[in-house]
């Protein structure tokens, strides 16, 4: 897309509709995941500011936005009139919450028998604590994966919120209504996508519920393969402060690491055998403290050893590789993260901006079938608002 406004777009999803009603962080990635793909993604605000623009803002990207007050008892019918013309609609309110508005799953999908109906929520539709509140972090200590990460003998470690949020919530949404989208245009009928964050966080845990069955992997936080507890999966503290992440699981990698770091000793030569493990580690600690990050980068660029540099969110934009692969974009609010994955015939293009509430209201709803005497009655009336009237 070349806009947040109208234009020719781009990218494999340049033909899909989609009706976004604006949430925090996992509907808003779902719906950036589409956008950033081709779709053409209208996002419903609310009149009002969140609060949590700061978090939010960069989410937004690339779609145009119409302020509702979903509250209003018109506003109903307003969301109905755009659904007849989407392949989906995306919402993250707790179950009861779409009905209670008059927009359920029977609603829309009376107006548009082929619409995808996409539901975002922690828990689930159904369930004990599928009305209770919660975020990111409880979501994904249900389902186990905060309580595998994390350093021995010390509590969980928040992994930000790119596992039940991102991971387990948003990205697995986008990957639901594609799904469903796709079926419903060989099938003619829609459906409900009930994405939850514990479901895909537990689902993001697959590998590692495996390992468990099947003897390989113990519920004591930092002693696994994966988890830190293995000394050639782990991070490593530089001279200056800096650290490099060490990832040499292969036996030829490990040994290529031991030969450049002249470690090639026979105390340290079994690294699958745990009982080797402290001597291991205490060597690649007492050695990587004795060179900056910087160092050890050039030292091992070229080799097969599995180490790179730890980089902070300033200097990984900025990094070689980020550069030749064009990672990132600049815009006015800095560096972000550029589409992905990369399409071959139908790339994707840089995001365009995101547009405030209510910024698009007036030349979207005119795009989606409204005529200007009913626009101009829905902002008189108080259930759509402009931002070029405030």
């Amino acid at each position: 897309m070349i806009s947040a406004v109208s234009g020719e777009r781009h990218g494999p999803l340049r033909d899909l509709r989609v009706v976004e009603l604006a949430g925090l962080a996992p509907v808003p990635f779902g719906a950036m995941l589409l956008a950033d793909l081709g779709a053409d993604v209208l996002r419903i605000d609310r009149p009002e500011a969140s609060g949590l623009e700061a978090f939010t803002e960069a989410l937004g990207r690339g779609r145009r936005s119409v302020a509702l007050d979903l509250k209003h008892e018109g506003a109903a019918e307003v969301v109905l009139r755009l659904v007849e013309r989407a392949d989906a609609l995306l919402e993250g309110f707790r179950p009861g919450v779409m009905e209670r508005l008059g927009l359920g799953p029977d609603a829309c999908l009376g107006r548009n028998e082929r619409l995808v109906y996409a539901r975002m929520t922690g828990w689930g539709q159904e369930g004990p604590l599928a009305q209770q509140p919660g975020h990111d972090l409880n979501y994904v200590s249900l389902s186990g994966a905060l309580g595998a990460i994390g350093r021995a003998g010390q509590l969980p470690v928040p992994p930000l919120n790119l596992v039940g949020d991102f991971g387990g919530g948003g990205m697995l949404l986008a990957l639901g209504v594609v799904s469903a989208v796709l079926e419903a245009r060989s099938s003619g009928r829609g459906q409900v996508v009930d994405a939850a964050m514990t479901d895909g966080s537990a689902l993001l845990m697959t590998m590692i519920y495996g390992a468990r069955n099947a003897g390989a992997w113990s519920t004591e936080r930092g002693t696994n393969l994966l988890d830190g507890g293995a000394p050639f999966y782990d991070v490593y503290a530089t001279s200056d402060g800096g650290a490099v992440s060490v990832g040499c699981l292969e036996p030829s990698f490990y040994a290529e690491l031991m030969r450049l770091l002249d470690l090639e000793r026979p105390e340290l030569a079994d690294h699958m055998n745990p009982e080797c493990w402290p001597a291991i580690r205490a060597a690649l600690e007492e050695t990587f403290a004795t060179r900056t990050r910087d160092e050890w980068e050039a030292l091992f660029a070229g080799s097969e050893t599995c180490v790179a540099p730890v980089l902070d969110l300033d200097e990984a934009p900025l990094h070689p590789q980020s550069r030749a692969r064009a990672s990132f974009y600049e815009d006015d609010r800095g560096m972000l993260p550029m589409p992905a994955p990369r399409f071959g015939r139908t790339p994707a293009a840089q995001p365009g901006p995101t547009s405030a509430p209510g910024a698009d209201t007036e030349s979207a709803l005119a795009e989606w079938g409204f005529a200007d005497t009913e626009i101009r009655a829905l902002l008189e009336d108080g259930i759509a608002h402009s931002a070029d009237a405030r």
